[in-house]
């Protein structure tokens, strides 16, 4: 199996991802690049709050999003909407979470995406300052080009160490990721590792459950993301589909 499986169900992303992002594959779409820039702002916003703390606890079980931190996307960026008290941040993360470059980098300005994410204490100590760093940079009308350069600067400057077990919850049934038949994609859990060999892990090998997300992969943050489908939403309704 390889990363064709991205292809069938839909993905990123985030993207990541999203995943948020989580990557997205474009189905009966005329256009190569349907969005080939940035769409205006207002497009990417949630005009009703709550509907977007909402949206962003969707990501995980209700155990764990219930008492987390809460993000919500500003004119100026992410905000803290709640204030939680295990140390786990759902936020929702948008279609510049994606690839910059590539067959999954299409959903890059596309003002539809809606990744729910939410990030372990580990997480979001040490890949969620990637999300607040490229939304700063969008949101002060950057281009692709000076966004990667920007976060090559922060990646040295800047980004804390990975740590370990970091990973994030993407379980949201109400999740975007792509404009296909199946934009919600599939229930899944995201592993933040250094750069590696997706062998390792038995990625994208016939049956096995474990895919590699092309959302940084080196291009420039120095991370691999690892994804495992869940089963089930957050809500705990099943979710049947299987990467193919």
């Amino acid at each position: 199996m390889n990363r064709k499986r991205f292809t069938a169900g839909a993905l990123l992303i985030f993207a990541l991802i999203f995943a948020i992002v989580t990557p997205g594959h474009v189905q009966g779409q005329d256009k190569k690049d349907p969005y080939p820039s940035m769409a205006p702002l207002d497009q990417y916003l949630i005009a009703d709050r709550n509907a977007e703390i909402a949206l962003a606890r969707s990501a995980a079980p209700e155990a764990i999003s219930r008492d987390a931190d809460v993000l919500v996307l500003g004119r100026h960026g992410y905000e803290t909407a709640v204030k939680g008290k295990n140390g786990f941040v759902c936020v929702v993360e948008r279609g510049w979470m994606s690839p910059f470059d590539g067959e999954f980098s299409v959903n890059f300005w596309n003002p539809k995406l809606r990744g729910p994410l939410c990030f372990n204490p580990p997480a979001a100590r040490s890949i969620l300052p990637m999300t607040y760093k490229r939304t700063e940079m969008v949101l002060a009308g950057q281009s692709k080009a000076q966004i990667v350069e920007g976060i090559k600067t922060f990646i040295k400057q800047e980004l804390p160490p990975l740590e370990p077990g970091a990973m994030s919850y993407m379980m949201s049934k109400e999740q975007h990721l792509n404009d296909g038949a199946h934009p919600n994609w599939m229930a899944h859990l995201m592993f933040y590792t250094p750069l590696m060999d997706s062998a390792v892990w038995g990625a994208d090998l016939s049956k096995s459950p474990v895919m590699l997300n092309p959302q940084f992969h080196g291009d420039p943050e120095p991370i691999d993301v690892f994804m495992i489908p869940a089963g089930w939403w957050s809500d705990g309704t099943p979710d049947p589909v299987k990467p193919d």
